[in-house]
């Protein structure tokens, strides 16, 4: 990577004479850079053997994972925004991977379920998925990936907070 000078030239009126922001160091931009190569690693994988994308697999994960649910129940599982949730359902459906069903209490929305080869697929992703995950923290020392699981944790929670609950756009 090509070492780039900062701009010189006066703080604005908040900054302090010799504060900046380097955003390859910004706790909040590396996460999202780690997240991005992992979610386009991961997307490579259930692409090429599967035909579906990332909004796809989590909303199969979230299924496989915990059952029926409603739409809305996997947007904030999967902090998805519900438009992307929506597009999800609309193709896993049309492909035969999931069913929706009315629900009686709110007609506004529907239950969501994989179908028998949506969950063959599930099934066929998870253990990929999981060697993935093996082969990524490869050389971590299992002390070391228990801190940063506890950390990790500490961060998603303080960052829910901060942003009020926010969901991916």
């Amino acid at each position: 990577m090509a070492k780039i000078a900062p701009v010189q030239g006066p703080p604005g009126p908040d900054l302090q004479i010799g504060e900046q922001l380097r955003l390859e160091q910004f706790l909040p931009y590396r996460l999202n850079v780690v997240g991005f190569f992992a979610s386009r690693a991961l997307g490579r994988i259930y692409g090429a053997h599967f035909g579906i994308d990332i909004p796809q697999w989590r909303v199969i994960a979230q299924l496989g994972e915990f059952g029926t649910l409603t739409a809305r129940d996997i947007g904030e599982l999967a902090q998805m925004h519900k438009t992307k949730v929506s597009r999800a359902v609309t193709e896993l459906e049309s492909r035969g991977l999931l069913t929706r069903s009315e629900n009686r209490q709110d007609r506004r929305e529907s239950f969501v379920s994989l179908t028998a080869p949506g969950l063959r697929i599930y099934r066929q992703i998870v253990p990929l998925a999981l060697a993935f995950q093996s082969r990524w923290t490869e050389g971590i020392a299992p002390d070391e990936l228990k801190v940063f699981e506890r950390v990790l944790s500490t961060l998603t929670e303080r960052g829910r907070l901060l942003a009020g609950g926010y969901r991916e756009e």
